[in-house]
């Protein structure tokens, strides 16, 4: 192994102490659930390090160190046995990432402090207190605010991650407290997270109100008999557990250290551990400066890439940004495009590349609504990446002359509108549709740098340009809020002075392109996952962005009049309830509706929220319904009917586009991990059909006149897959033969001919079909059924002798998953399972149950999107007056002119069923009406 034999350091930086256990958990939680090509899991990782070396490059100090808690009990625990006893334990993927993190920290030449018996918080406490005596100033790392009562003029704490100092005067600003007041601060209030018990209902403000006016505990409890109130009460019934709490948050500042502040000394890196150490993690920016012998973290190189605080990166070396490949590809510095000849160069550039990514930036997020400020482009020229921002309507007070808008898009317009021409991009169905309202309809639309993301892994990160420049870039982007600021003051991107603008823009095509070279090459060695992508995703996000602008129309006066009934059963709800309880009260206030149902009417306390109050959210609500309590269902109703006034019947009418009249979805592509469709703005999805209410907000999306809503939906879709998948005789023959499944079954299981099966048998065997292949435990199928677990269990079993294919392919799915850590469709869509292996038994048969069932869901997904997007090539090439208007789980939903209803209802019906070759019949129902509750 290699050591650098220089590097550099400041005389004069401060002492740093790190608090290593701080920045293990703020890591995870910050950053987006990062793995490498193993499955390890690297999200912590990258965010230490990259605190870490941010550290490094703002102060290259010549003492530093990293303090990490170690396992078992401290002196804290043999104090008090319940201290830290209500934290839950750590998350296996978090856990994992720990050695790797001590590996690195050591190889960067770090002390690394990890001491039995000790917490790292008393740890620092003792050295900063050396430090002091030894007159030197120390600057601790942190995001704990207990450490806050170490501050002094000697010992500073730092924020990391928002870069924030606190002082002894940001410590009163704070807190509202000295900083020597903090361990009585913090003793009052107690801590959830530690369970330090502090005073019974006493807050933050009541703390502040009392150490401002007694200084501190002392003198606090001399005059506890003044202090007025329930709280007063409080504190004096808890006067014992005061002093306890003190000490339990007093940080030790003499404990015994095998070590001392002079052996903490900063090392050089060990070149040759971190080049291994960083091909493993894939910490691929980090490995290209060290391949090219650049020490990380310096001032010298491009370390200051991972600092937060730096926003310059037009002209960062991207090393082995794809691990398939060993090209390097560099970005030029981006322009910010005035001129008519730099506008003519760049329609150059674009037409004569292979590909380039094209970005806009607009007025607003309403991709119905927004028009174009500004245009990115980046193209590839040998080998740098020119990336450029051309602004079009900047138009704050003082803002240059920029190109026109129309002139600029007319001249674009032949080149976005031409099939040839390869374009890629983030999220280009908001681009197509931004371009759409400029009478542009962009085509050549051959990659979305987010559709190869999730189609790759669709668990591995969130598929968003900021996530995923960190994950295959090791990139921190702009963010949108360092420019427009956030809340109500946010400007919008017109506003946004255009040399601050410029940066911004011009990366995000940058960015593009960079990923695009790093995700693409991926896919192309997985053909299935190629497939998916080239085949359906790509060819169904155009098809999505036509359904979008189609949207369709609501009645307003329906709705309006629903919201009226909603409100009156509302009331009527809360008359009731207010009666029942015997006081009037805010059902909406989970305060006080804990207090009605556990203090006044004594139910059960069947869960308690992290802060140790009786829970009321809806499951427990239901079990308490379950076992005969009036006022939990009474609460159950009233909240069902007010989310649907408030997500539907209220709000559905004000997302109405003024343009059109109609009410335009959107469709998310990249969400769900199994492939199936979301919607947002509103949500489709989501509007239930199983209530009276819910069909009747169904009532009010109509069909305009001269046209009827059609809906075509797939019959009984993942029970027929399975039928496939398992290969099941029994299954097979019955969808063969057109038998009705759940009848079928539960002839099966109750051992009766079809004709003598009753009602409540079938829906016990609907619930045995359904439940199975989502997964469901007898516990669950008996609270379904209402029936014992045994019962429940007995159907279980009577299914799997009667279907022995079902639970074979079941345990076959879950032990293949466990070995490849993957299972897939019938088109070969992949669904990663990190927790398939799991020690955690909860994660780990979750991640079993998701194995059994995604592949169903995931190929009923694909099913209905290639039947899409074979539709919507028929719908281009028919002379038929039709739309497609909607899509919801199984169902599409289309507009059709009432001559036409025979002929298209034919042909959808017959492209549907035939979008997929299985072992059994796929059958479609179609339904037509004046509304869509009609038509289902």
């Amino acid at each position: 192994m290699t050591a650098s034999n220089d590097f550099p350091v400041n005389p004069n930086s401060p002492f740093i102490l790190v608090d290593g256990s701080s920045y293990l958990f703020r890591a995870f939680h910050a950053m987006p659930p990062l793995s490498n090509s193993k499955g390890q899991a690297t999200g912590a990782i990258f965010g230490v390090i990259n605190m870490l070396g941010k550290l490094l490059v703002q102060y290259q100090p010549e003492k530093m160190a990293v303090i990490f808690d170690a396992k078992g009990p401290t002196f804290r625990h043999e104090m008090y046995k319940e201290y830290k006893s209500h934290r839950p334990p750590m998350p296996d993927e978090l856990r994992s990432q720990i050695e790797p993190i001590h590996e690195i920290v050591k190889a960067l030449g770090l002390p690394l402090l990890v001491i039995d018996g000790v917490e790292a918080d008393d740890v620092m406490g003792t050295l900063a207190r050396q430090a002091t005596e030894a007159k030197h100033d120390t600057l601790i790392s942190t995001g704990d605010k207990d450490l806050a009562q170490l501050v002094n003029e000697h010992i500073t704490l730092i924020n990391t991650m928002n870069d924030t100092l606190m002082t002894p005067e940001s410590v009163q600003e704070k807190f509202g407290v000295r900083a020597d007041q903090i361990i009585d601060y913090l003793a009052l209030v107690g801590d959830s997270a530690d369970n330090i018990p502090g005073i019974p209902k006493c807050g933050p403000k009541t703390a502040v109100k009392w150490l401002n006016s007694f200084g501190n505990i002392d003198n606090l409890i001399a005059n506890a008999p003044m202090i007025s109130g329930k709280i007063g009460e409080n504190l004096r019934n808890n006067l014992e557990q005061l002093e306890l709490s003190r000490q339990l948050t007093t940080i030790k500042l003499d404990c015994e250290l095998p070590i001392g502040l002079a052996d903490i000394n900063r090392h050089a890196p060990d070149m040759d551990k971190l080049k291994e150490l960083f091909a493993e993690y894939e910490l691929r920016t980090w490995l290209g400066q060290v391949v090219k012998g650049e020490m990380p973290f310096t001032q010298n190189n491009g370390a200051k890439a991972h600092s937060q605080t730096l926003q310059k990166k037009s002209a960062q070396p991207q090393t082995e940004q794809q691990p398939t490949t060993n090209s390097t590809v560099s970005a030029e510095p981006y322009q910010t495009v005035f001129s008519e000849e730099e506008f003519t160069q760049w329609l150059e550039w674009i037409q004569e590349a292979d590909l380039f990514a094209i970005d806009t930036e607009t007025t607003s997020l309403n991709q119905m609504r927004a028009e174009v400020v500004g245009i990115c482009l980046a193209v590839q020229r040998k080998e740098k990446i020119h990336a450029c921002y051309i602004p079009l309507a900047h138009d704050y007070k003082g803002a240059p002359e920029q190109i026109s808008r129309e002139k600029a898009l007319n001249a674009l317009k032949p080149i976005l509108e031409d099939e040839k021409i390869a374009k890629v991009g983030q999220n280009l169905k908001y681009d197509w549709h931004v371009l759409k309202n400029h009478s542009i309809e962009m085509r050549g639309m051959r990659f979305d740098t987010m559709l190869e993301s999730y189609t790759l892994n669709s668990v591995a990160t969130r598929h968003n340009m900021d996530d995923l420049a960190l994950k295959y870039l090791s990139r921190r982007t702009i963010h949108f809020e360092e420019l427009a600021g956030k809340g109500k003051k946010q400007l919008t991107f017109n506003q946004i002075e255009i040399d601050k603008a410029a940066e911004y823009a011009a990366e995000d095509a940058e960015i593009t392109l960079q990923l695009h070279q790093a995700l693409w090459p991926q896919l192309q060695q997985e053909a299935d996952l190629q497939k998916v992508f080239s085949e359906i995703e790509m060819p169904l996000m155009p098809v999505l962005a036509k359904i979008e602008y189609n949207g369709v129309l609501v009645d307003t006066d329906m709705l309006a009049k629903q919201s009226q009934e909603l409100s009156e059963k509302l009331d009527d709800l809360e008359q009731k309830a207010h009666l029942l309880a015997g006081e009037k009260f805010n059902l909406n206030s989970s305060k006080q509706l804990q207090t009605i149902l556990f203090e006044n009417q004594e139910l059960p306390i069947i869960k308690k929220t992290p802060k140790g109050a009786p829970s009321t959210a809806e499951p427990v609500l239901v079990e308490l319904a379950e076992q005969g309590h009036e006022m939990p269902n009474l609460i159950l109703e009233y909240r069902s009917l007010a989310k649907l006034k408030s997500t539907y019947t209220d709000s559905l009418p004000k997302q109405i586009n003024p343009d059109t009249g109609r009410i335009h979805t959107s469709y998310q592509q990249a969400v769900a991990s199994t492939g199936r469709l979301s919607s947002t703005e509103p949500n489709l999805q989501n509007i239930p059909v199983r209530s009276a209410e819910g069909r009747r907000i169904r009532q009010a999306f109509i069909a305009r006149p001269g046209y009827k809503l059609m809906a075509a939906d797939y019959s009984q879709i993942e029970l027929r897959i399975m039928a496939h998948l398992s290969g099941d005789q029994g299954l097979l023959d019955a969808f063969a033969h057109g038998k009705d499944i759940h009848r079928a079954t539960a002839a099966e299981i109750f051992g009766v001919s079809l004709e003598e099966v009753t009602n409540e048998q079938r829906r016990s065997a609907k619930a045995v079909n359904f439940g199975l292949i989502y997964g469901m435990s007898a516990f669950g199928l008996a609270k379904q059924l209402n029936v014992a677990r045994n019962i429940a269990q007995d159907y279980i079993n009577l299914y799997f002798a009667r279907y022995p294919g079902v639970l074979h392919y079941m345990e076959k799915t879950k032990e293949n998953a466990k070995q490849h850590g993957f299972v897939e469709t019938l088109a070969g869509r992949r669904l990663y399972l990190p927790d398939i292996n799991s020690r955690n038994g909860q994660l780990r048969q979750y991640a079993e149950r998701t194995a059994i069932n995604a592949p169903m869901q995931g190929t009923a997904a694909d099913i209905i999107k290639t039947a899409m997007i074979q539709i919507d090539q028929w719908l281009d090439s028919c002379d038929l007056d039709i739309q497609m208007i909607m899509q919801v789980h199984d169902e599409l939903v289309f507009e059709v002119a009432e001559k036409d209803l025979e002929k298209a209802q034919q042909q959808i019906i017959s492209m549907m069923e035939s979008a997929m070759t299985l072992e059994v019949p796929l059958v479609v129902e179609a339904g037509v009406g004046d509304n869509w509750d009609q038509a289902h």
